[in-house]
């Protein structure tokens, strides 16, 4: 018995005798009384106790039994075979087809390069990139990177609007202001991932320009997305298989390289539509970080965090512009799981799947592949005519012209068929091509269709003349007197460039008068003005689902805001330019389609969708399609028809009649050219619907530094040879290409 024990036995016996006394009377003193309630508690609780304990040694008992008897075989079997994981099983990502069911995205099996810090010794990285950067070029291989600083010193700032947020998201994770110059960037840049030598302490190596810049790409492009010990960073992407020989063979030089086969996204027609397809990639840190604010959830050691409406790992991949970003939720599947069970050698004994992977959805587009691959070549073809014809197009006359667009809208249900922009790119290339097209001139990455910003110059006109219908401010057959010189105000004598006499409305469109325009602008006044021109759909949202430029009507409000201070006070002179298309307004081509597709319609304004519907990926099941929407109605029957008639006059004997004139052409066209004047030389701008009497598309023409209005004509001529010559015939029966020239 240990002394504590034997101490409180005789302290319990002593006060037992002292309390009971000798006769076993109660006690009667008050403190006597208290000792014994005392004593009688204590007495119990130890008794609760001593039962607990004996309890809790049976129970453990029990369970020991049934873990060595009934469990034992099977935990026997679980040590033996050593042990089980969760794997993810990757959806496929849904594919995109056109609205006749041609493919433009796919899914195939390619070979990615992907590097693992955990195979990386500290303080190679850079060394390591490097090396590998340089396998690369031997193999005319490319690899990703997004940092917007020229390839070559001086090293600067890619240009244009596009490139402004990369910018300005790699000054803020360098901790630099925006008024940061791309010196402080390359200084930054080389403080940051160590990028000024390589080599030891004692022989340092000084980094070429090229290197520095080579490196620093990948290495900003590793901090994006959260380049880790649990985050592999892929190097790049569908490589060609003749290069992964030359990868392997030099993995003792390049230790965490490796190269692993993956499902990449396949362009079937990588040039047909890049802008409008878009293209994918990894999550960025940024994003990923601007996820997980809300909130994110561990499952099987994986952190996920919800963006869109959907679940994403901090390494999947995401769509990142185009329709592959616009429909993300639709083509991103629902992964699955499978159970690995491994045995103590960390053999697979077997696997099952716990969870099917749902792939995503089939994306249908509004898009007519081969149509717009007619659009595509004959733009193309046309602009660079106009560069090697020097008599047709002499220098400072349309020689100059370099870039353009086109838009082809659905009058009846606003479904846009063609949105083709020049120059342009191979989706396909595109990683490879990356640097070429970042600093190409025109910009290859622009998607002037959509985000393209242009004077319309006189294809604005039937806007001031439905205004002008519809207002009574003049009738189809009132008359304006063209002088030539616009002769309201002393000060200010705007230009026609024609001698056009007594003129009517229809005839003012055909010939294309200013002095028309300028009077009736005037009579109207800039707010009557930008009503009718944003009720026709101008300079606001067409509806549709990709990023677009909303356009701006030129207006005091406007000028107010835009221009400096000496000159923001709005002029009688600025409502006359505003009415024949000029002053601040700048609108996208695909505004102008549908403003020309409003026109044909009598007024009836669609709103643009791209979207057709969207399939299951086995085609099964329709998730949703899409219903045409008028989102505006002008009510001016009359109006539009004498409109119409002056359209059509335009192309029969006016400014068009060259390639729509009578005996020219078989179908009746309405059009209207338009002749720009820009900053250098004038745009070339064109809008026209056919047939006439019963429209079915609308066609705009954009092409920069095109001079005459009337030049890209010829591409919406090629455009409605195409459609129309195949109307009514099955989808596998049509192919637009051979019908080129």
């Amino acid at each position: 018995m240990f002394p504590s024990q034997a101490c409180f036995k005789s302290n319990v016996s002593s006060t037992f005798s002292k309390v009971v006394g000798s006769r076993g009377r109660a006690p009667d003193a008050p403190e006597e009384r208290k000792l014994s309630m005392h004593l009688k508690a204590r007495t119990v609780r130890l008794a609760i106790l001593g039962a607990a304990v004996v309890l809790v040694l049976l129970l453990y008992s029990l369970r020991l039994m049934q873990v060595q008897v009934v469990e034992g075989e099977m935990y026997a079997q679980m040590i033996d075979e050593g042990w089980s994981s969760t794997q993810t099983i990757k959806a496929a990502r849904g594919e995109i087809i056109d609205r006749n069911g041609r493919p433009l995205a796919m899914n195939t099996i390619g070979r990615d390069v992907v590097i693992d810090r955990a195979f990386l010794v500290p303080g190679s990285t850079n060394e390591v990139v490097l090396k590998l950067i340089r396998i690369m070029e031997e193999a005319d291989e490319g690899w990703i990177d997004n940092l917007p600083l020229t390839r070559q010193p001086p090293f600067r700032f890619y240009e244009g609007e596009s490139y402004a947020p990369a910018i300005s998201t790699l000054k803020r994770s360098l901790g630099l202001n925006e008024n940061a110059t791309p010196d402080d960037v390359v200084y930054w840049l080389k403080d940051r991932y160590d990028l000024e030598a390589h080599g030891s302490e004692d022989n340092p190596i000084p980094y070429t320009d090229e290197e520095f810049r080579k490196i620093a790409g990948v290495r900003y492009e590793m901090e994006r997305t959260n380049f880790n010990y649990n985050n592999p960073y892929t190097f790049a992407t569908n490589i060609k298989i003749e290069t992964v020989p030359k990868i392997k063979e030099r993995s003792f030089d390049i230790p965490g390289v490796d190269v692993k086969e993956s499902t990449i996204r396949q362009y079937v027609s990588g040039d047909v539509a890049p802008h409008i397809i878009g293209q994918i990639g990894k999550i960025y840190k940024e994003q990923w970080d601007e996820a997980i604010k809300d909130g994110a959830e561990l499952v099987n050691g994986v952190t996920y965090a919800e963006i869109g409406g959907r679940k994403y790992a901090m390494n999947d991949v995401i769509g990142n512009s185009g329709a592959e970003q616009a429909f993300e939720y639709y083509l991103k599947g629902e992964d699955g799981e499978r159970q690995v069970l491994l045995n103590a050698q960390n053999q697979v004994v077997d696997v099952v799947d716990t969870k099917e992977a749902v792939p995503g959805n089939t994306v249908v587009l509004t898009i007519d592949s081969q149509l717009q691959k007619v659009a595509q070549d004959s733009l193309e073809r046309k602009i660079l005519s106009m560069q090697a014809d020097l008599i047709t197009y002499p220098e400072g006359e349309g020689h100059e012209a370099d870039a353009g667009a086109v838009a082809v809208i659905d009058v009846k249900t606003g479904e846009p068929l063609v949105l083709a922009s020049y120059p342009s790119y191979n989706l396909q290339n595109f990683q490879k091509d990356y640097t070429m097209l970042a600093q190409s001139k025109p910009p290859r990455l622009l998607n002037r269709a959509l985000d393209g910003q242009y004077t319309p110059g006189s294809i604005f006109k039937p806007v001031v003349a439905l205004a002008g219908l519809n207002e009574e401010v003049i009738t189809s057959s009132s008359e304006v007197y063209c002088g030539q010189i616009y002769t309201r105000f002393r000060d200010y004598q705007p230009r026609c460039l024609d001698l056009h006499g007594h003129i009517n409305v229809i005839d003012a469109l055909r010939w294309s008068c200013n002095i028309f325009f300028y009077d009736t602008g005037w009579e109207l006044g800039i707010e009557k003005i930008v009503e009718y021109a944003n009720r026709l759909g101008l300079g606001l949202p067409t509806g549709i689902e990709l990023q677009e430029y909303t356009g701006r009507i030129s207006s005091p409000e406007l000028k107010a805001r835009i221009h400096q201070l000496g000159d923001r006070d709005w002029q009688p002179g600025d409502v006359l330019q505003t009415s024949i298309g000029q002053m601040d307004t700048l609108l996208s081509p695909l505004q102008l389609a549908n403003y020309a597709a409003t026109l044909a319609n009598n007024g009836k304004r669609m709103e643009v969708s791209i979207l057709k519907s969207v399939r299951s990926y086995t085609f099964d099941k329709v998730i949703y399609e899409h219903e045409p929407k008028v989102v505006e109605t002008i009510e001016a029957d009359e109006a539009f028809d004498t409109i119409r008639d002056g359209m059509i006059a335009a192309s029969r004997i006016g400014t068009a009649r060259s390639i729509f004139g009578e005996g020219l052409y078989e179908l009746t066209v309405a059009s209207k050219t338009g002749t720009p004047e820009t900053a250098a030389y004038p745009n070339s701008t064109f809008i026209a619907y056919a047939p006439a009497e019963d429209p079915e598309i609308a066609v705009c023409v954009i092409i920069e530094k095109g001079w005459h209005g009337y030049t890209g004509a010829p591409v919406a001529k090629d455009i409605f040879d195409a459609y129309f010559s195949t109307k009514g015939r099955s989808p596998d029966e049509v192919n637009y290409v051979r019908l080129l020239p």
